[in-house]
């Protein structure tokens, strides 16, 4: 399934470049992108955050580097595939935390880096609609429900009107 055609892409002009990727050793440091979905309901502030499909536990939309997209464009795309949720994604890294990705063929260490998604559409469809729930939390209790303590720091902290 395609994004719609709402999903914007981040300027690349005066921003971050579009990735270069290259193959690592099994055990390498690995980098992810998240993008902090957020919008204005009833003049408050809300964070989306999404469940992971595995644990179910609550966490931001993101993934692994895509080729030749810039890190707030690959954060925009996993928006739209794991919560449904399109914007204009902006090139400006909120922070970065850190885990250990666990799965039957991988343990390796995580940097993720966050990305500020400001949402325009909501969808009832999306990739991986059957697989996640989906839920606008404020920001402080959005920072409740996360397990990375840095990750709680970049949400809980996060005030959109500092953004270009």
């Amino acid at each position: 399934m395609k994004p719609p055609a709402t999903l914007k892409s981040a300027k690349t002009k005066k921003g971050q470049l579009p990735l270069k990727l290259q193959a690592g050793g099994k055990t390498d440091v690995r980098t992810q992108f998240a993008a902090l979905c957020y919008r204005y309901k009833g003049g408050e502030l809300q964070i989306c955050l999404v469940t992971s499909r595995r644990s179910k536990r609550w966490i931001l939309p993101k993934g692994w580097p895509m080729h030749k997209e810039t890190p707030a464009n690959a954060a925009a795309t996993e928006a739209w595939e794991e919560a449904g949720l399109t914007g204009r994604p902006i090139d400006r890294c909120l922070g970065v935390y850190a885990y250990v990705k666990t799965t039957s063929k991988l343990l390796a260490p995580v940097i993720v880096m966050v990305y500020p998604l400001e949402v325009a559409e909501e969808h009832d469809k999306w990739p991986e609609r059957k697989q996640r729930k989906r839920k606008w939390l404020s920001p402080k209790k959005a920072a409740k429900r996360l397990a990375e303590p840095e990750l709680r720091r970049i949400v809980s902290r996060f005030d959109p009107r500092t953004l270009p």
